[in-house]
């Protein structure tokens, strides 16, 4: 990746879409995240020149690496996962050439409040009942909540998005009386992993279109792909095939704002004065970073200044260094307590086609690597850090005994305050289009106007649709890089409706 800018046009005015002045300027796209990613991906593989610009040292966005001080080890701030129904993410690590990095999840492990280990896997039913007796064995629900919860999924794929847009799903649990139980044991599980925010705060909506994309539709929907490298590799595989495709790449090139002359965007200049004279632009920042970024004509607009109503949620992560093995479970969902994912770090990236990057440090060089995942985690951030470590080792402790002797090396607790927006009732409205007021200039991020939450799918969603706005803007004709969902089951269409 570079990190020095190369030298750009520096003219004032912006030539009109079609003019070949205008074709010969780059693509400037802001923000090297995934929605940025997505959009250079698209914009290259029709040989578009394009610039991408990164404030970071690194790329990634929210859904990066650091290395660790201490251990010196590159450690992913959270870990990321993606789900069989994550099609349009599919697409992009195909055509990118990334999708080795990583595996797929045919089963889970569910931890009972007291402690056992539930496998959980598709049986040989077809969708969307290849669930139903994994659901069935789960011993921790009653036969009586077992049928409670059959008969909210029900309700819920049955409910229309305009009924479902609008309300909280705590108020659809209570209206559907769903038991405490039963959203502590189930829901919860489920939904504060997969959108990262408490009932109350989720649009009904994509309650259901997590119910319905990842569990029902399709018999693999529901499956995890785990990256088995850390995530920063993963990008420099990215930048890799970019740059082979003459995309330029710049990190530590934080940009101060876009620039317009008339109804368009001119050029965009960099922090420290540099300046890129562009013929379209795509700004692929995080919402609450929008607003300083564009130009002040558009600041004020309805349009945009809907992105201020957006929320942040936070998610936290603690990295755990042992001295030996305390399970040997790749991954494990644990149900009601304080902690709610673990993942075997050590186990995972040894099933990478390489080790896990080299210590230097003696002490961890045979260490066994744990990351433990709270999500809407609010919690964790009415505590400090000392006591939110206590008590994710007071679960794993409980749950597995070699816990209680194994010596932790290092601990570190991770929280991104602004990790996703809040999926809340109503929340579409203020999502903007990728196609801004300018018709040169593009939105993307999971935060835009993509049909999906706050996830990795809707990141490269939007910037597969910032990409194509930019393609039918040059009369240039290609088919949608945004993939279909999975096809549905044939009985889901009879039995449910789908």
């Amino acid at each position: 990746m570079s990190s020095s800018l190369s030298s750009y046009p520096t003219s004032r005015s912006s030539p009109a879409a079609g003019d070949s002045t205008a074709e010969a300027l780059p693509i400037v796209i802001v923000g090297g995240g995934l929605a940025g990613l997505a959009a250079a991906a698209v914009l290259s593989q029709h040989r578009l020149p394009v610039t991408l610009f990164e404030s970071r040292p690194r790329l990634g966005g929210r859904a990066s690496s650091v290395v660790d001080a201490s251990t010196e080890m590159l450690i992913d701030t959270c870990q990321h996962v993606a789900m069989g129904c994550c099609t349009s993410f599919s697409k992009f690590c195909e055509q990118l050439g990334i999708s080795h990095f990583f595996r797929v999840e045919d089963q889970l492990n569910f931890v009972a409040p007291e402690g056992t280990i539930v496998p959980f896997a598709a049986s040989r039913l077809p969708a969307p009942l290849h669930l139903t007796n994994a659901l069935l064995r789960l011993p921790y629900l009653t036969m009586n909540d077992k049928w409670q919860l059959a008969r909210g999924i029900r309700r819920l794929v049955k409910l229309s998005e305009r009924d479902a847009s609008d309300l909280s799903f705590a108020d659809w649990l209570k209206q559907n009386r769903q038991s405490a139980h039963i959203v502590d044991r189930f829901w919860n599980v489920v939904l504060v992993s997969a959108l990262s925010e408490s009932s109350e705060r989720i649009s009904t909506k994509y309650a259901r279109q997590v119910i319905v994309e990842a569990f029902l539709r399709n018999r693999h929907g529901w499956e995890v792909h785990l990256p088995v490298r850390p995530l920063t590799e993963i990008y420099a595989a990215i930048v890799t095939e970019l740059e082979s495709r003459g995309v330029t790449v710049c990190v530590q090139a934080g940009v101060e704002r876009l620039e317009t002359v008339g109804d368009r965007l001119s050029e965009v200049v960099l922090r420290d004065g540099s300046r890129s004279t562009c013929a379209d632009g795509v700004l692929a920042v995080s919402f609450d970073r929008v607003a300083d970024l564009l130009p002040a004509q558009l600041r004020d607009h309805p349009e945009l200044q809907c992105v201020q109503n957006l929320e942040p949620s936070p998610i936290s992560s603690v990295h755990l260094w042992f001295d030996r093995p305390i399970c040997d479970l790749p991954h494990a969902v644990i149900v009601d307590r304080f902690s709610q994912w673990l993942f075997n770090r050590t186990a995972i990236h040894a099933s990478g086609d390489a080790p896990l990057a080299a210590v230097q440090t003696d002490e961890f060089a045979t260490s066994h690597y744990y990351q433990v995942v709270i999500s809407a985690s609010r919690n964790v951030l009415e505590i400090d850090s000392d006591e939110a470590i206590a008590r994710v080792l007071a679960d794993l402790q409980a749950i597995w005994p070699a816990a209680k002797s194994a010596r932790l090396l290092r601990s570190r607790l991770m929280t991104d305050h602004r990790a996703v927006f809040s999926p809340l009732p109503g929340i579409d409205r203020h999502r903007p289009r990728q196609q801004s007021p300018i018709a040169n200039l593009q939105l993307a991020g999971d935060w835009t106007q993509t049909g999906w939450p706050a996830t990795m799918e809707s990141a490269v969603r939007s910037g597969f649709l910032a990409a194509e706005n930019i393609l039918r803007r040059r009369g240039i004709d290609a088919e949608s890089h945004v993939q279909a969902d999975l096809p549905t089951a044939r009985l889901g269409k009879w039995f449910l409706g789908l």
